[in-house]
């Protein structure tokens, strides 16, 4: 198969994933498919490979990675929770569920979309370009305080009411229509000092980080998507989920934890009452970041994380 792209932590993901011929993928975030193209050689010809996203885009992109693939295929044009619902309602299971969250290179170099903070473009920010919400709307729609705790919650910034202020302030005299003008409010909000502790970086990192995500609603995805993924698994089934920044990688954190824990008794009762039993085996006692070499030849995948963990089957608890 033709490859024109590199997965984030694609070695990591197969190794620990371990896709056999055969088995049922759903790969919830097609995005560019270059982990999709890696699971389809290994599940082979008796195998089906499930992709989601909701930008028309990868739809595209699919039908190339299909046209080649020696499994399977069927794609969902929607949102990977939904997705995920639907194939629940029509009984499908599952030996793998990967989330690559966050948003693709592609996305982020479509000029256009208004997803970078590296250029000047339209503020839009949807990943289903069909959406009524938009990153324009957020910015000039939302009042000081509710901008202020958007940063902090989602952005995890801490000059977040500043940076609201001076939003407010400059939109008082016109809308603000671009990313580059969104940049230059933050800039400017923010005294010298703190600007230089960034380095080469941009302090606008955060406050665009957390603009996308209230667009697309990405946390309420990750929270609607892993129990609907982790009831598609089969027995021995595996779910696995690259995040990009703590606020995603905590949600699948503590969701794993939780599975694998099992009991929820208090520490203190002697005998369990719950009767809830293990249901996963944590297969990363750790998140795996990538290696040094990767980084190197793709900076972007510096912030990405890979957790995993296995759906125990009857009798090993």
């Amino acid at each position: 198969m033709t490859r024109s792209h590199v997965p984030v932590l694609a070695g990591e993901l197969i190794d620990l994933t371990a896709p056999a011929p055969g088995e049922n993928a759903v790969d919830c975030t097609f995005g560019a498919g270059g982990h999709a193209r890696l699971i389809a050689e290994r599940i082979g010809a008796g195998g089906t490979l499930v992709c989601v996203d909701r930008d028309p885009a990868a739809e595209h992109r699919f039908e190339q990675i299909a046209a080649e693939a020696p499994c399977r295929t069927r794609f969902l044009r929607m949102e990977y929770g939904e997705a995920l619902e639907l194939l629940r309602r029509e009984g499908f299971k599952a030996d793998l569920v990967l989330l690559d969250l966050g948003i693709s290179s592609m996305q982020i170099d479509a000029r256009g979309r208004g997803f970078s903070y590296s250029y000047d473009a339209p503020l839009d920010m949807r990943m289903d370009p069909g959406q009524e919400l938009d990153a324009r709307a957020v910015v000039n729609g939302y009042d000081e305080r509710q901008l202020a705790r958007l940063f902090r919650r989602y952005g995890e910034d801490p000059n977040a009411r500043v940076i609201a202020r001076e939003i407010v302030r400059r939109r008082g005299h016109a809308p603000i229509e671009t990313t580059g003008e969104l940049v230059d409010a933050i800039e400017t909000a923010l005294p010298a000092a703190v600007r230089r502790r960034f380095g080469g970086g941009s302090p606008a990192k955060r406050v665009f980080q957390a603009v996308r995500i209230a667009v697309n609603s990405e946390l309420d995805s990750l929270d609607r998507a892993l129990p609907v993924g982790w009831d598609l698994l089969r027995e021995g089934g595996r779910l696995a989920a690259i995040s990009f920044h703590s606020l995603e990688d905590r949600r699948v954190k503590r969701f794993l934890a939780a599975r694998a824990r099992g009991c929820v008794c208090p520490p203190d009762f002697p005998v369990c009452a719950c009767g809830r039993r293990p249901e996963a085996e944590v297969l990363t006692r750790r998140a795996v970041a990538p290696t040094p070499g990767e980084v190197a030849d793709n900076s972007r995948s510096k912030s990405g994380r890979l957790r995993v963990a296995r759906r125990i089957e009857e009798g090993e608890a």
